[in-house]
């Protein structure tokens, strides 16, 4: 028996082209089924990034509000924070954009000295805050971000 085992050992004389294909299809296989999952999994990484930075922005605008800082403005029939006004007067800082550069637009939507909305345009993505009935602002990652 042990000399059996060692001529089959001795005997090794590397893989055939069939074994070497079968390798080569289960690789495949495997990579037909985790490219895509990794690829949701960076998706949802970048959403979940553009609503931390929407909360950072609506907690910058809380501190400007508490400061009593000049920066709320009348745009458009509104009463907002912009975002660039937030970061020169350093309630928060520089923001990126995850899905590359910084973002084209942001404002706070003041009512009667209350944050009732925050909206952040990205390159590829816009964040909307949901004001919920108790007067809090919620985000949820399939309701406050939409594709631009």
């Amino acid at each position: 028996m042990l000399k059996k085992c060692r001529n089959i050992l001795r005997n090794e004389k590397g893989l055939t082209l069939i074994e070497l294909l079968a390798v080569v299809v289960i690789l495949g296989i495997i990579a037909a089924i985790a490219i895509p999952s990794i690829g949701n999994l960076i998706d949802n990484s970048k959403k979940d990034a553009h609503i931390s930075n929407a909360q950072q922005v609506l907690n910058g605008a809380r501190l400007a509000l508490l400061d009593k800082a000049d920066i709320v403005k009348d745009v458009d029939g509104n009463t907002v924070i912009l975002l660039t006004d937030l970061i020169a007067n350093d309630y928060i800082e520089s923001i990126d954009d995850p899905d590359g550069g910084k973002y084209s637009e942001g404002t706070v939507t003041v009512d009667d000295g209350k944050i009732t909305g925050v909206e952040l345009v990205g390159s590829k993505r816009t964040v909307v805050s949901t004001n919920a009935a108790d007067g809090t602002i919620t985000f949820d990652r399939e309701d406050s971000i939409s594709d631009n």
